[in-house]
């Protein structure tokens, strides 16, 4: 299914540019997410996914297809596998920043394919999931970016000062996995899931009492 969805950043489009290239800045923004490993272009990560009582962890890995700096367009492709083997998730992500107001806006399409329990939601709830998710992650990149303005640590500052975040730093700690919450789609998701069961429920009452009338009859 092919997702369309946009955002606005307080910052210049060059800055917001450069963060979106860095995989170790931009995934504590994304919910759900830990990043384990980069190695130039390509980078391995987790996601974890609450779905009512289960959560799921998906596993996998992603890589920057194109960068193109002059006309800010950035194409991403990843791909993951839930670790009981209850779905899997691909996704090629193309996204184009434009100067808009003093600011960035971030133009997203997503072409997007899941197997398994999330793919229960349909297009019409997945394209709302992702939108507020996606609001999510603008909002704290944002504030990631205001922060390295005001001349504060920043995500993708190292914790040994240093100026690069190695690759052998990353895989020093795998288990940061285990202390990210969970994306909740069910709570994400919110009042639209809530419009979407009322007419189900309504329709299963109706033929709870029907069936519960007939039976009386006989």
């Amino acid at each position: 299914m092919k997702l369309e969805h946009e955002f606005t950043v307080p910052a210049p489009v060059g800055t917001v540019w450069t963060a979106l290239l860095d995989p170790e800045r931009v995934a504590p923004c994304m919910p759900g997410a830990t990043l384990t490993e980069v190695d130039g272009a390509r980078f391995t990560g987790t996601v974890k996914v609450k779905l009512g009582p289960i959560t799921l962890m998906y596993k996998g890995s992603g890589e920057f297809l194109e960068t193109d700096e002059a006309s800010r367009r950035m194409v991403m492709k990843a791909s993951g596998k839930d670790v009981r083997g209850n779905g899997t998730a691909a996704a090629t992500v193309t996204a184009t920043l434009v100067e808009a107001d003093g600011g960035t806006r971030a133009l997203v399409v997503t072409d997007l394919s899941i197997t398994g329990r999330p793919a229960q939601f349909g297009r019409g709830l997945i394209a709302e999931v992702g939108g507020r998710i996606i609001d999510q992650f603008a909002e704290c990149l944002a504030g990631s970016l205001g922060t390295e303005d005001a001349g504060g640590p920043t995500a993708a500052d190292p914790p040994d000062g240093g100026t690069e975040v190695t690759q052998q730093h990353l895989k020093a700690v795998p288990d940061r996995a285990e202390e990210v919450e969970a994306i909740d789609l069910l709570g994400t998701a919110g009042v639209p899931v809530l419009k979407r069961a009322l007419p189900l429920v309504a329709g299963l009452a109706v033929a709870v009492l029907v069936v519960s009338r007939l039976r009386r009859h006989r």
